[in-house]
């Protein structure tokens, strides 16, 4: 029993993997790489920086996505993140992953 439960853990940690790198291929598709990095600001916040900020917000989801997608300013600074030309599933795909980071 043991054996098939961790089988089914290595399991669900290659998708998860799996589903990241998809994640990161679609920011770097996407240009959001450009000014974002993972783990330092570059032209933007990082993104660890990010997750952190908008940690147990209920809304962040929501509320990132929409600014994705229309663009934004004044909440990093003085540079504003342009609008981007992502699918509103696009951006909602982004925002969890960037949720997700550490």
């Amino acid at each position: 029993m043991k054996a098939i439960y961790a089988a089914m853990m290595a399991a669900a940690g290659i998708v998860m993997a799996g589903q990241a790198h998809a994640d990161q291929a679609l920011a770097t598709a996407k240009g959001c790489m450009a000014c974002h990095a993972t783990d330092k600001k570059l032209v933007g916040p990082a993104y660890k920086d990010v997750a952190a900020k908008y940690k147990g917000d209920k809304t962040a989801v929501d509320k990132l996505a929409a600014k994705v997608k229309a663009g934004g300013s004044g909440v990093w600074g003085a540079v504003p993140m342009p609008p981007n030309n992502v699918t509103p599933e696009e951006a909602t795909k982004l925002v969890k992953w960037v949720l997700s980071t550490k």
